[in-house]
């Protein structure tokens, strides 16, 4: 093929980004080249609000294709959770035509080295940034997220992490040299000299199996680790979530093709309604890495089934934030009441379990019951949203059905201390909106156990009465090691208690959030500094992103010669 950008062009064009990220990882400092506020966009090729809008609207209605082989069929059926149909049908693959032909690239993509793999990636990445605004409103109108935090989750912070995935990718190949000079002294005879060649080798064809709720936050690094790492990538999005991944996939496709590689090297998976087509390609012997982020059931299936393939799992857990005494009674609360609001409770990193002892805690407005702490957390709540505009752009819309089934049945579960309300969104009537609901749980009976030791998806949580702190870090540590956790939190201002609950969270590999009370929240993660998952509890089998994660995706060959 002929490349219209050439590596030369490419290093110099984006080799101090690749450093940059590079120095961020090892540093763990804050660092984003991709801007958070709509306005930055705009200038120098990138899109401006209007004209996102107008290309995600141009996009309804539409056949996307990608030019992939072995097109057989055209598939769609998105409708948003704000009530509109999008319309847009995509490629359904004939797979033994299509995985031949993602083969048939790798060898030059393998050839190429890690540089060369890292910056066409962060080209990619780029020209995903430019059309941020773009895919605001495709991530908006198939998570149900509301426009901001799908601006931001889905565009700025889905970039970051697919640039360190990146980084990470290069930092592990680039750790052992390409070639090597090996010389033996042998005393009186000569020397036993070599030459050594080392090649970082792909797995084989990367299956991203992405998510309704984040489709490019959680797709972006094992997509980008894989391809980085010279991996070719199909990427099988869920079925109600297909437009970001599906327009993430074309414009890898033109990059590729304008660097002289293979387009084939990265194609959608799209399906019928029904087909179900995630275990016919996990058990498929040409995929040889999987990445998957849903429910714990289908990832416990992977593991166990998936025997040919490297399998990262992003599963369940039951997220836990401890409440023992605070400094700043009210920045608790302000901060919980964020914590368990945001884009309707719908991430993974959501807390659910709320651990209080049930004589109540230590504040600086003096002592507070667990009856008053749960009251005051249901009116900080309430008064977030308690304006209708300024709830709708929090809450977003339910992304499903099921996630409304189990609101609705949280209320029956035990003494409601705050029910959640239906609101209207005024620009999207068909829109299913809720605020959270709390619900107040003994710990120390059995019937309660079965709520909170279950993950219940969505904005749901248990205001579980405990005994002590002791006894809260001991439920902390069940809960952890039986379900896992994506994130624990505590408030304490009592070293111990600290020490005691920080204790739990290493022994159990669960990262912790202590005493945040400001604009920090538990339930949100930077790329470049923290890590999102830890792979050393049951919620998920790797963390995004570390070594670990992008170091199993290729393997090292040599090639030695006399020298």
């Amino acid at each position: 093929m002929t490349a219209a950008l050439s590596a030369h062009e490419l290093i110099a064009r984006h080799r101090s980004t690749l450093d940059q990220a590079l120095e961020a990882i090892r540093t763990r400092a804050y660092w984003s080249p991709h801007p958070e506020h709509p306005k930055a966009y705009g200038e120098n090729g990138s899109l401006d609000a209007a004209a996102g809008k107008a290309a995600f609207d141009a996009l309804l209605g539409t056949r996307l294709d990608l030019g992939q082989p072995g097109t057989d069929d055209w598939v769609g059926g998105e409708t948003s959770p704000y009530g509109i149909d999008l319309g847009v049908t995509y490629p359904h693959a004939d797979l033994d035509v299509l995985l031949p032909a993602m083969k048939a690239g790798q060898r030059a993509w393998r050839d190429a080295g890690a540089e060369q793999r890292a910056v066409v990636c962060v080209e990619i990445l780029k020209r995903i940034s430019d059309r941020t605004h773009e895919f605001a409103h495709a991530v908006m109108h198939t998570s149900g997220q509301a426009f901001m935090m799908a601006f931001q989750a889905g565009g700025p912070h889905a970039q970051d992490r697919g640039l360190e995935a990146v980084a990470y990718a290069y930092v592990e190949q680039a750790r052992t040299p390409d070639n090597a000079e090996w010389t033996k002294p042998q005393g009186k005879r000569d020397p036993l000299a070599m030459t050594k060649q080392f090649t970082p080798v792909p797995r084989g064809i990367a299956l991203v199996i992405g998510c309704n709720t984040f489709p490019t936050w959680n797709g972006y690094p094992g997509l980008f680790a894989s391809l980085a790492t010279g991996n070719a990538v199909l990427v099988k999005p869920h079925p109600r979530a297909v437009l970001p991944l599906a327009l993430t996939v074309q414009i890898a496709r033109e990059v590729l093709a304008e660097t002289g590689f293979d387009p084939n090297l990265i194609a959608l998976a799209a399906e019928r309604p029904g087909e179900g087509i995630a275990k016919t390609l996990a058990l498929r012997p040409e995929i040889r890495i999987i990445d998957y982020t849903g429910s714990t059931a289908f990832g416990d299936w992977l593991e166990a089934n998936a025997r040919q393939a490297q399998v990262y799992t992003e599963k369940a857990g039951v997220n836990t934030v401890v409440v023992h005494s605070t400094s700043d009674y009210k920045g608790m609360l302000s901060n919980l009441a964020f914590s368990l609001s945001l884009y309707s409770g719908q991430m993974c990193t959501t807390p659910q379990n709320l651990l209080v002892p049930r004589e109540g805690i230590a504040t600086d407005q003096g002592p507070k019951s667990y009856d008053e702490v749960v009251a005051d957390l249901a009116r900080a709540v309430d008064g977030l949203l308690g304006d209708d505009a300024r709830a709708n752009a929090l809450l977003g819309a339910i992304v499903n059905p099921d996630v409304k089934a189990r609101l609705e049945a949280a209320a029956g579960l035990g003494e409601v201390a705050l029910a959640s309300r239906e609101i209207t969104n005024p620009d999207f009537p068909g829109a299913v909106v809720r605020t959270p609901v709390i619900v107040k749980l003994d710990g120390a009976k059995p019937d309660a156990e079965a709520a909170y030791m279950s993950e219940c998806f969505g904005p749901v949580s248990f205001a579980v009465a405990v005994d002590s702190a002791a006894d809260a870090a001991e439920l902390l540590r069940r809960t952890v090691r039986e379900k896992g956790a994506m994130t624990v939190g505590a408030y304490t201002t009592d070293p111990e208690v600290e020490q005691a609950v920080q204790e739990v969270c290493l022994e159990e590999a669960a990262q912790l959030s202590l005493n945040l009370t400001g604009g920090v929240y538990v339930n949100q993660t930077a790329a470049f500094s923290d890590f999102h998952g830890s792979g050393g509890n049951p919620a998920a089998s790797a963390a995004l992103c570390d070594g670990a994660f992008v170091a199993n995706r290729f393997r090292v060959v040599e090639v030695r010669r006399e020298a």
